[in-house]
């Protein structure tokens, strides 16, 4: 068995990364004096490091490490997951983010509200809660204690969970969420190098040759699309559930949209995410295919979800493992930041709602900080859980697919169906996850066989036909309707930008890319 080992260096780098991460947090923490600034950043947030702050809380916690595992145990059709958020994300610039932002909400639970009732934004703010801590920061968690261990086997994940929690929670309850966006930008750059030399030096393993790697992989290893049973991810799941989970997880996931929700305007919103959707391309060159080439040259791993540190410490000089192992660990600590703040905004502004009890500014702060530290003990108990499914990204993935697709449903709907009710929103919240968990306990039961990314796909159209006919029934809010359903008069009253900062033709740009990547690994 492969037992990689940091050299002194790699740990004396590690350390001064970690000291100028924390250094940044504390600093950050001097303009943190209100809700807004804990939370938002002050809403002074530029596209750059929006961009950078999606992409690495995205992909630099659970995604590269279950990225890697999935790859190295089953192939590259789990960057499906990857270049499907490029359709997403364009789709999200151009719709949601302009009504989003001109509503100056705080979190994505008071859009429902606005657009429908507080049943409906108490509900889901429950929901993302359970979300956030359950699935995000559990997971990311167990990311962390994963990369750990395969350096020190004998340290138990609870230890190694509740380090990475304490560091990440305490200087997040510090600097909020600005801490998190211009860490995130450092970290992005640092992965980025890492994953780059990583994919060149492991596809040196192979001679520089693809014809060695086709040769050497097994072909439905290589193919985006696998066959309608395979039971890792079917064709059919990747066309109708996979964009549902990336809807949810893109559009209306607090710990994702609150970056965007802190920006200084529509405009760098939208640059921003697209920046992210460009970033997001090039995964599956850098991070998934070094998992398959592993497969070649890394046969002896028992765990696929080791093979990223794995891989670093085998390919990469001594001081530069540091470097990307500090990036990898810091950048987890990151996602574990932004689901701890996210969560803790949910609870302070959605329940607690300071502004109608008169709360000082400094006490929103002092409060938010307090829950923060709460969620994180309560995540470092619940993550070794994870190690009892068959792997990280199933795990994630899995749990979203009878979670998220309700609220895929009233989202899309209210902002496209002007019949749209509150009412109807609650029935398909509470009648939708009525039928996601019947299906939960059938698969448990072997009474069902579906894939849950077909399950993913299935539920948003009984969760559809459920808030027809609620809506049908009941009678939406003029009010409501006017301000926060889409209208072609939204884009008309936007500010005119020059041609070479138009959203429209960056979209355009990259849903092609995206089409052509597609194409060629189909």
């Amino acid at each position: 068995m492969l037992t990689p080992s940091l050299s002194t260096v790699d740990l004396v780098v590690i350390l001064a990364y970690l000291v100028l991460v924390i250094f940044i947090g504390l600093r950050m923490a001097r303009r943190t004096h209100s809700g807004e600034d804990l939370f938002l950043a002050g809403r002074r947030l530029g596209w750059v490091p929006i961009g950078f702050s999606l992409f690495a809380s995205n992909i630099s916690s659970t995604t590269l490490i279950g990225l890697s595992g999935a790859a190295y145990t089953w192939g590259i059709a789990v960057s499906n997951y990857e270049w499907m958020a490029a359709f997403v994300l364009v789709f999200f610039a151009i719709f949601f983010i302009p009504y989003y932002l001109n509503a100056r909400i705080t979190t994505v639970p008071e859009f429902l509200e606005r657009r429908f009732d507080r049943r409906s934004r108490l509900y889901f703010s429950a929901l993302t809660l359970f979300s956030n801590v359950i699935v995000d920061t559990a997971g990311t968690l167990f990311a962390g204690a994963i990369v750990l261990q395969v350096f020190y086997p004998d340290l138990d994940l609870f230890t190694a969970c509740l380090g990475l929690a304490l560091l990440a929670g305490l200087y997040t309850a510090a600097g909020g969420l600005a801490t998190v966006v211009y860490t995130d930008v450092l970290q992005a750059v640092v992965l980025l190098v890492g994953s780059c030399m990583v994919a060149y030096l492991s596809f040196g393993q192979l001679d520089f040759s693809w014809a060695n790697v086709v040769d050497a992989t097994p072909a439905d290893r290589l193919s985006l699309m696998l066959p309608l049973d395979d039971p890792n991810l079917p064709w059919l799941g990747t066309l109708v559930g996979v964009p549902i989970l990336g809807f949810y997880f893109w559009c209306t996931n607090q710990f994702i949209v609150q970056r965007v929700l802190g920006a200084r305007s529509i405009a760098h919103a939208r640059w921003g995410v697209l920046f992210a959707g460009f970033l997001k391309l090039p995964v599956l060159y850098i991070m998934v295919l070094p998992g398959v080439m592993a497969g070649v040259f890394l046969p002896e791993l028992e765990n696929g979800d080791a093979v990223f540190p794995a891989l670093v410490t085998t390919l990469l000089p001594t001081g530069l493992v540091g470097l990307v192992m500090a990036g990898l660990l810091a950048a987890i600590m990151s996602s574990i930041d932004s689901t701890l703040n996210s969560a803790s905004a949910l609870l302070t502004m959605d329940f607690l709602r300071p502004e109608r009890r008169g709360w000082s500014a400094t006490r929103v702060v002092w409060t938010g900080r307090g829950f923060i530290v709460l969620f994180m003990f309560l995540a470092a108990l619940i993550s070794p859980m994870v190690a009892s499914f068959p792997g990280l990204f199933h795990y994630l993935q899995s749990a979203l697919a009878y979670l998220v697709p309700p609220v895929a449903v009233v989202f899309m709907l209210g902002l496209f169906w002007r019949r749209a009710s509150a009412t109807g929103a609650l029935a398909t919240l509470l009648g939708g996850h009525l039928v996601s968990a019947l299906l939960f306990i059938f698969s448990l039961t072997d009474l069902l066989s579906l894939h849950f990314t077909i399950v993913a796909g299935l539920l948003p159209l009984i969760s559809s036909v459920i808030f027809v006919i609620a809506s049908l029934l009941s009678d939406p809010t003029r009010d409501q309707v006017h301000h926060f359903t889409f209208s072609t008069d939204t884009t008309k009253r936007q500010p005119e930008l020059a041609r070479w900062q138009d959203y429209r033709i960056y979209s355009l740009i990259l849903v092609t890319l995206a089409t052509v990547l597609v194409i060629v690994h189909w």
